[in-house]
Order: C-alpha cells, then sequence, then structure tokens
C-alpha cells in the first residue's frame, strides 16, 4: 500500500512539472528575444548611442559647480561642450573625447575630435600649467604661451631642459610652430576679444583647440572644477574624484567656521592703475571668497562679467571706512611707503592706518610669475584659509599665510 502511494506521488510530482515548463520556456524564449534586440539596438551609431556595447570607461566624475561646461560620456568617446560666456547669443563648442584606436561616431561633423588620453599639451595660462599640476601630469606639457611665468618646479626644469617651446605671447599664438610641433590639444585662455573659433588655420590642420574661460566662474570651487576638464582629457577621473573631493571637503569645513558670525569686516579689494581701479564684480569667484571668509563687500549685488572698472573718486569713499583691503597685485618687496609713493590719497584709507593690507604676492618668483595663479586657482581651500586669518584669526590661530602677505 505504501509503495502505491509512493509510485501516485511520482506521478503528481511528473505532471505538475511538466505543467510548469510548459509555462515557463515560453516566458524565457521571449525574454531571449527581447534581449537580442536590444542588444542590436545599443549598437546602433549616432550621437545619442554608444558604438560600444561595453563602456571603456570604468571611472566618471561629474560637474556640481563649473557653469562654462558639460561632460557626458558615451561608451568609447566623451562629450564636452564649452560655453562661451562672453557673447549674448550662445555660442558653444562641442568636443568629442575619443578612445585612441575607437572610431570616431556619426552625427558630430562641426565637433573638434580629441584623441585620448592625450599625450602632448601646449598652454596659454599659468591656469592651465596649474591644471596638470593637480594631476601631476605635467610632463605632457611641450608648449607654453609665455615661458616666464611659471611657478612649477617640473614645469621649470623642462623649461631649463628646452623640453617645452614658447608659442606666441599675449594669446596671439605662432600657427605655424604649432602645427609643425603638431599637439594633442591646445588650451587657450578665453577672453571677450577671443571667440571660441578664432583659430581656423589650426582645425584645418587638425590641431585642436579649446578655449579654457574659466576665470569667470562664480565660485571658488567652481573654478577649481575645471581640473575635472584636465582629468577626462587624461582619462584620470578616479584621481580627480579622491584630490578634488579633498578639496571640495576642506573648503567646505572652512566656510562652515565663518557661517554664523554676525561681525564681517569690510573688505576692500584691488589697486588704482592708470587711472582705473579694477573691483571685482558681486557675482564673481573673488567676492565668493569674501563672503565665505566672513567679510562683507561694498559691491556684493553688482553684476558683470570679470571685474568692474571705476575711477578713483567711486572708490575713495569704500576705502575710507574698510577695514582690510586686500588682492593688491604688488611687487614681491614693496612696501607701504611705495603705495604712497603711487599715490598719497591711499594714506586716508582706514586699512591703511591701522596696517591692514595685504598683497597676494607671498608665491612670487623672481621671473614675477605668481603661484597664486597656478596652484592657488586649483586649491582654493588654501586661499580661504589665508583669508579666514587675516579677516578673523582667531578662527585660524595657527594657520601661516601661504598665498597672502602683509604690506609693512
Amino acid at each position: 500500500m505504501h509503495s502505491g502511494i509512493k509510485r501516485l506521488g511520482s506521478a503528481v510530482c511528473r505532471i505538475r512539472t511538466s505543467i510548469l515548463l510548459s509555462h515557463i520556456v515560453p516566458i524565457l524564449l521571449y525574454g531571449s528575444l527581447i534581449s537580442g534586440c536590444s542588444s542590436t539596438a545599443s549598437r546602433k551609431e549616432g550621437p545619442d548611442r554608444p558604438l560600444f556595447h561595453n563602456d571603456l570607461f570604468a571611472h566618471k566624475t561629474s560637474i556640481d559647480y563649473a557653469k562654462g561646461f558639460t561632460l557626458s560620456y558615451h561608451g568609447n568617446y566623451k562629450v564636452i561642450q564649452i560655453f562661451n560666456p562672453f557673447e549674448q547669443t550662445a555660442d558653444t563648442a562641442t568636443f568629442v573625447l575619443l578612445q585612441r584606436g575607437t572610431k570616431r561616431p556619426p552625427g558630430f561633423e562641426s565637433a573638434q575630435v580629441i584623441d585620448i588620453p592625450i599625450r602632448s599639451l601646449v598652454t596659454m595660462s599659468s591656469m592651465h600649467v596649474g591644471l596638470a599640476g593637480f594631476l601631476e601630469a605635467e610632463d605632457i606639457i611641450v608648449g607654453m604661451g609665455n615661458l616666464k611665468y611659471v611657478s612649477s618646479p617640473k614645469v621649470l626644469e623642462k623649461i631649463a631642459k628646452k623640453e617645452i617651446v614658447e608659442v606666441g605671447k599675449n594669446q596671439m599664438l605662432n600657427e605655424e610652430l604649432l602645427i609643425s610641433l603638431h599637439p594633442d590639444l591646445i588650451m587657450a585662455m578665453g577672453s571677450p576679444v577671443s571667440p571660441i573659433n578664432r583659430y581656423p588655420a589650426l582645425q584645418e590642420a587638425k590641431v585642436p583647440v579649446l578655449v579654457n574661460s574659466e576665470w569667470v566662474e562664480t565660485s571658488p570651487l567652481a573654478r577649481a572644477e575645471w581640473v575635472k576638464l584636465m582629468a577626462v582629457l587624461l582619462n584620470k577621473e578616479e584621481q580627480v574624484n579622491v584630490r578634488f573631493g579633498k578639496v571640495e571637503r576642506e573648503y567646505k569645513r572652512l566656510k562652515a567656521l565663518t557661517s554664523t558670525l554676525t561681525i564681517r569686516p569690510e573688505v576692500l579689494c584691488g589697486l588704482n592703475s592708470k587711472d582705473t581701479w579694477y573691483v571685482p564684480s558681486g557675482d564673481g569667484y573673488v567676492h565668493k571668497f569674501i563672503q565665505d571668509a566672513g567679510g562683507s563687500y561694498h559691491w556684493a549685488e553688482t553684476r558683470s562679467i570679470g571685474n568692474l572698472p571705476l575711477n578713483f573718486e567711486q572708490v575713495y569713499p569704500v576705502g575710507l571706512r574698510a577695514d582690510f583691503w586686500i588682492n593688491l597685485n604688488m611687487g614681491e618687496r614693496e612696501t607701504k611707503s611705495e603705495l604712497l609713493a603711487k599715490d598719497q590719497r591711499y594714506s586716508d584709507f582706514k586699512a591703511f592706518q591701522k596696517g591692514q593690507v595685504y598683497a597676494f604676492t607671498k608665491r612670487l618668483n623672481r621671473q614675477g610669475a605668481n603661484d597664486y595663479w597656478e596652484s592657488g586657482a586649483v586649491n582654493p581651500q588654501e586661499i580661504l584659509a589665508d583669508l579666514i586669518r587675516i579677516l578673523h584669526p582667531e578662527l585660524l590661530p595657527n594657520h601661516d599665510l601661504k598665498y597672502y602677505k602683509p604690506i609693512l
């Protein structure tokens, strides 16, 4: 009897298994068909679809602060868009960053193509040297606009060995020399007189030119984040995520020290030069530095790309009451007496009388290169620490000024 029940149970199990498989198999076959269609569709070429089914870039980065460029990833290439902030109408340059040895995607006929990782770079600004230095990539620099204004010891050594050539000063490029050099990329500096497409001869020679306008960003972190542009050109996203993450966390930590302050000393910036006094606009990164360091600023509500050109009479009333006078671009050994030799009216300024005058030239070398514009541009947390030490010394009593120095 027990054996009969056992045989009956086995038969029931076989029937149930057969019924279950009859439902599952069609579902699995249907899923395989859908998967096959999806796989085929993903190989379709186009500007929004990768040519490769597999993503070649294991490490990615994101742009969280900078407004001057965008970044996207597409299988075997990346797309960078650079915006020109100096035009009233939209002016955008598109760059396809193509992994070496892979096929160029269709749909980007007007875009410049840059093979990555780049192996040779021409820089036209000391800030660009700072970008390379942040990622320990100074070795790729083969040309510079002006060999005089360099702070990086590694780059100075390459210049001494004649491994870097001078390709033109004041943004005026020696195009014939550059075409013969044929670098993987020229990084130019954006300005109101430097439209994105100002180098047609180089573009025709297949020498990519990327215009960098980081200096018009509205915050120090946004400006420093242009280091991620250099990282995507070098396939160094993993490294930049770690290093920029440290910069970001330290900047925010320092900023938090001043967030609850009720007393915020007023700050004046700059110097009168040739009857024009350029002061930072309210929506510029310099004002953001002052704000984050716990200071107040007379022109905080102004809006302008770059600095505001004023005359001495417009600045004079602010100078009479400002507690601190900072961001003076002075020589290595200039003094208060030399300031007065330029204009006796400086002696009326409150900050001058109280000895609260500071220049950002502590790291000025004998050639006149100022590391404030180089390593300082990609390390805003260190500049912020200097400013907090100046405006609120009690918050950072043990901090030694790195980029600023008092004018005595």
